[in-house]
């Protein structure tokens, strides 16, 4: 089952969040197959690049006493 293969889930995941390339808006994925097609077409460096803006939007955060709690909120 796919659902478990994390590395395939991630890749997915990452797919799932392109809206458009070059400027072509691109539907969301829906089926497996069409998720495959995207990951190829996106490449390493796309799926790479993707993974640096999520990563530079969503910082992750220094201390794990962040979790789950709302920004500015106390441990």
């Amino acid at each position: 089952m796919l659902a478990q293969n994390e590395p395939w889930l991630s890749m997915a995941g990452l797919a799932f969040s392109v809206l458009e390339i070059d400027g072509v808006p691109v539907p969301a994925p829906i089926t497996e197959a069409q998720i495959e097609g995207l990951v190829d077409r996106l490449g390493d460096d796309g799926l790479a690049a993707i993974a640096n803006v999520i990563k530079d939007a969503y910082p992750t955060s220094e201390s794990r006493a962040d979790v789950g709690n709302l920004l500015g909120t106390l441990s």
